[in-house]
């Protein structure tokens, strides 16, 4: 084993040897934004843990995949169900809640043995990530470490170049999935935004920033710091669903940032 175990003392007053759990942000998508404390985690693990939809690669292992090694044992996480029913539905709830239970008892069980295990999450695990659902089934059995990880919104507005917020501005993050007047009145007061989730959301994240009047200063991020990457003014951006990796941002600091820094950028193919 290359990582230090953890030990308990049992009802019957003998050791207990555990593996330490790990989770671990690998950023918002380019491999050089994996930090160091990452890389050695990663390099040190007995086991590595990932999430992807069935049938898909996951893009969080195509991040670390350089730090892996060639024997390491990986422990993949399916989830049952995306977008297939609605969040909300009773199907859903009951599907990702028995997910998330498995998933904790396989690590939980290669934690008892005595291993450590590290579970990757695509920008930083504690934002908007699966791994919280793992963190707080097992917090309290094993010990944890979580390794932050840069969040895909940071990568969005550095690569766009754009300023998020100065001085006195109040930044707001949105899921898209919000009803319209719901984000209305979230981006009524604030002056710069963040808007995730957006997917088939697009249209009514449109409808709601130009009810507030902020669409003209609003941008469309797109595989932010990977292959593909695009930016563009998001009153530019027609109505089809986005994908997975896509933010919406409202740069504040309006006394810098205005139509015409927007019009300067360029939109990246």
């Amino acid at each position: 084993m290359r990582s230090t175990p953890e030990f308990s003392a049992s009802s019957g007053g003998q050791l207990i040897v555990s593996g330490r759990l790990y989770g671990v942000g690998t950023g918002p998508g380019d491999p050089e934004l994996l930090t160091l404390k990452a890389a050695r985690v990663l390099a040190e693990a007995d086991v590595v843990a990932w999430f992807a939809k069935a049938g898909n690669q996951s893009n969080a292992r195509r991040v670390i995949s350089e730090h892996l090694r060639p024997d390491q044992p990986e422990l993949a996480l399916y989830y049952p169900v995306t977008t297939e029913l609605h969040r909300h539905s009773s199907g859903y709830r009951d599907a990702i809640a028995e997910f998330y239970r498995e998933s904790a008892e396989r690590l939980a069980a290669e934690l008892s043995a005595g291993r450590s295990v590290a579970v990757l999450s695509e920008g930083d695990p504690l934002f908007f990530g699966s791994w919280m659902h793992l963190h707080v089934r097992l917090r309290d059995r094993f010990e944890v470490e979580v390794i932050p990880g840069v969040t895909g919104m940071a990568g969005g507005w550095s690569s766009a170049g754009v300023p998020i917020c100065q001085g006195d501005d109040v930044l707001t993050i949105l899921p898209g999935t919000l009803a319209e007047d719901a984000l209305v009145d979230r981006l009524s007061r604030c002056e710069a935004a963040v808007i995730m989730k957006v997917g088939r959301n697009l249209p009514r994240i449109k409808n709601a920033l130009e009810r507030v009047g902020l669409l003209a200063r609003a941008l469309y991020v797109e595989r932010a710091t990977m292959q593909g990457e695009q930016i563009m003014r998001l009153i530019e951006r027609d109505d089809r669903p986005a994908p997975y990796f896509s933010i919406v941002l409202v740069p504040g600091w309006a006394e810098c940032t205005h139509p015409m820094t927007l019009d300067a950028l360029a939109v990246r193919p």
